[in-house]
């Protein structure tokens, strides 16, 4: 995707146009895209016309109440539910059934039509992600446990192994291979489980309160790793959070309430120690 020049434009409804991206770390067109996104449990109001895009390479953190449709919103963009009503266009670089295409920036997979096979496939090949509690295999080491991912995708055992090895050690972990998830401090098996995430390098990567059980220097560490991995492959990431400390990592930062993008939207650096700007119109 290139569009150099671009402005970018930033509304309640997120990034309506983008510059191309040039390196690692500097955001660039959209990669997703949501459109009127409905969705309803029973009574209870969801998702209420969410629109929302997500830029290749950028961090994006989803905030608001506990309830407010964030959990909702990230399951729905990642194919994991399928909306009410609404669209979510994916501008990646493989197609549904896994074959290598180039996509190009005008045309998009919308993942709300396909159906469960597809959107399984889609996750394993374009995504990865990460849970509040890890949720790795009790019974398997943290090098057995990152394989996993490419063993479904295909990929032989002993190449699993290697790569699964290799992102163990980038996240720092090199001591910890052989050692199963309770033998693990909680940063140390929340690490892991990005490892896990990252080892088929997505294209997005989607963490529904990814630091939530930990503590803070726990939660700091694991930003601190998770973001220079995802920087380094120039992969997006939707961050779940109700921690503002956590928020504050992110490009830009949205809030859900009562199922609804609120009218604020705003950027900000690469820690918490940066301040935010409000996003009027380019990016800070």
């Amino acid at each position: 995707m290139s569009a150099t020049g671009v402005t970018t434009s930033v509304t309640a409804a997120g990034v309506t146009s983008a510059p191309g991206r040039g390196q690692a770390g500097l955001p660039g067109g959209v990669i997703m895209s949501a459109r009127g996104l409905e969705m309803s449990f029973g009574q209870t109001h969801a998702l209420r016309g969410v629109d929302l895009d997500l830029l290749a390479g950028e961090v994006l953190a989803v905030t608001g109440p506990s309830g407010s449709g964030k959990s909702t919103l990230l399951h729905v963009m990642a194919g994991v539910l399928v909306p009410d009503a609404g669209s979510v266009g994916y501008h990646g670089g493989k197609s549904p059934g896994g074959g290598a295409t180039d996509v190009a920036e005008d045309i998009a997979v919308n993942i709300a039509a396909l159906d469960e096979a597809a959107r399984s496939r889609l996750r394993l090949n374009e995504f990865g992600f990460i849970f509040q509690f890890g949720q790795l295999l009790p019974d398997l080491s943290a090098l057995d446990n990152v394989t996993i991912p490419l063993l479904l995708a295909g990929a032989p055992r002993r190449k699993a192994l290697a790569r699964a090895r290799e992102t163990l050690v980038e996240l720092g972990l090199s001591e910890h291979l052989d050692k199963r998830p309770t033998q693990l401090s909680g940063g140390q098996a929340q690490r892991a489980a990005v490892a896990r995430a990252l080892v088929t390098s997505p294209r997005i990567l989607f963490a529904d309160e990814p630091t939530g059980s930990l503590d803070s220097l726990a939660a700091e560490r694991t930003m601190e790793v998770l973001l220079a991995s995802v920087r380094s492959r120039g992969a997006s990431l939707v961050i779940i959070t109700h921690d503002a400390r956590i928020a504050a990592y992110a490009d830009r930062e949205v809030t859900v309430r009562d199922g609804r993008i609120g009218s604020g939207t705003t950027q900000a650096g690469s820690g918490p120690s940066e301040p935010r700007h409000a996003a009027t119109g380019g990016r800070s």
